[in-house]
């Protein structure tokens, strides 16, 4: 007989599990390569949870529900981890992406207004109601591109009271979409105009004050390790003021000059090291004997038009846990689309389809402690699915310029879905000219 469950998600063309590996833990090496593909799949849901996985025919006979949904010709995978994101800001900088394209540097953006500080004066500036407006609007977004689960950031506030109306707004936010998300406290984002000339005392009211207030409302900390922000000895110093207040470490590490900052980050047992263009051998090599994940965003270097991709390569065949993600921000990479991601992860930094898939779902996660949870279609983990509009998985990081998915499923439930108008019948050769 039958078993009963919530709903059935039934002939998917393709459908993309990520469960030839482990439950939990992180991918490395030939593993990132191990998808767990079933022709005309199924999904078996009860409770938002994932019962079953399998072809459709034997999903159907084991299990019934008055709810099927009939996915024939769309490709489905685990719903996208974004594990790098600036999604809590008042207003864009798209002037400073012109006077960039113009010729304009680091600096002459900076004297005329913008950078970090022109988003810390629009947060400041900002009342509490519509940062958390203007938050959620950006939560939907991530839904629409396929993002089930997102870590979030503050870093645009530099003082006590507006980080915490920062992460006020987020809170807020995140209760109105239903997303899984995860909160990191960047307080030391940037030094704040009033500390300018006193760093260290910035410094101080970061672990003094500032951690201390808000790790309550935080899982992680994060820190812009980078020379002329800041440096090693006060990114250690913040780092351990967090951990000693139970937050989990994050950071910002080498991603335009080299510091050592992967190096630091194993050190201190971060949980990840993110941009990481500027990575040292040495960093290479201590990140494959950690659990520290390698969240590589090269999204930012193709905005900033950088020189430096991370070496995803390298790092991959040596071992390391290495994810991709977004970093949405409102100066350096203003984009929700993890499927541009991923098109510029196999263009630029030369990885393959099944690795940016697994790059992009389980290894973020396992940066995220939510590996039990989210990232493959194990049994028992949530039911979150992102369906694409495409011939195959194989067709991941080739076709870009738009939004492949057509629907994101949370928990089970349809969430976001994208129009889709004068579908090509991928079935057949004719489809796809």
């Amino acid at each position: 007989m039958a078993e009963s469950v919530d709903r059935l998600f039934v002939h998917c063309r393709e459908l993309v599990t990520l469960a030839e590996g482990p439950a939990t833990g992180a991918r490395r090496g030939a593993a990132m390569r191990q998808l767990g593909v079933i022709a005309d799949g199924a999904i078996a849901v009860r409770g938002g949870r994932v019962v079953a996985t399998g072809p459709t025919e034997r999903i159907t006979r084991d299990y019934r529900a008055t709810d099927e949904l009939d996915l024939s010709g769309f490709v489905v995978m685990p719903g996208f981890v974004d594990c790098h994101t600036h999604p809590v800001f008042a207003t864009t900088r798209e002037q400073e992406f012109h006077m960039r394209c113009a010729g304009a540097d680091y600096m002459a953006i900076a004297a005329a207004g913008g950078g970090i500080l022109s988003s810390m004066r629009a947060v400041r500036e900002m009342p509490l109601e519509q940062l958390a407006a203007r938050t959620e609007r950006h939560l939907w977004g991530f839904a629409a591109h396929g993002t089930t689960t997102v870590e979030c950031k503050t870093g645009y506030g530099l003082s006590l009271v507006d980080e915490q109306k920062s992460l006020q707004a987020l809170q807020r936010a995140a209760g109105k979409v239903p997303l899984t998300t995860k909160r990191t406290f960047l307080g030391a984002h940037e030094f704040p105009p009033e500390y300018r000339q006193d760093r260290d005392a910035y410094v101080r009211l970061l672990c003094d004050e500032m951690i201390p207030t808000l790790a309550p409302h935080a899982d992680y900390c994060d820190v812009f390790a980078e020379p002329g922000v800041f440096d090693r000895a006060q990114s250690e110093r913040i780092l351990v003021a967090a951990r000693a207040h139970g937050l989990r470490l994050r950071m910002h590490a080498d991603e335009i000059q080299p510091m050592g900052g992967a190096e630091l980050a194993v050190q201190l047992g971060a949980v990840s090291a993110d941009h990481l263009g500027r990575i040292s051998d040495a960093g290479i090599a201590a990140m494959a004997q950690s659990d520290t994940v390698g969240v590589l965003l090269p999204g930012t270097i193709l905005f900033l038009a950088k020189p430096h991709y991370a070496p995803a390569r390298r790092m991959i065949d040596a071992g390391c846990a290495v994810a991709i993600a977004t970093d949405f921000n409102p100066g350096s990479c203003h984009t929700q689309s993890m499927s541009l991601i991923q098109t510029l992860a196999c263009s630029q930094m030369k990885m393959s389809a099944e690795e940016v898939i697994t790059a992009a779902t389980i290894n973020p996660a396992f940066s995220l402690q939510l590996d039990h949870e989210v990232g493959s279609l194990h049994p028992g983990k949530r039911a979150d699915l992102c369906v694409f509009d495409m011939p195959s998985w194989r067709a991941v990081g080739y076709m870009f310029g738009g939004n492949p998915v057509v629907m994101t499923v949370k928990d089970g439930v349809p969430l976001s879905a994208n129009v889709v108008e004068q579908r090509p019948d991928w079935s057949s050769p004719r489809g796809a000219r």
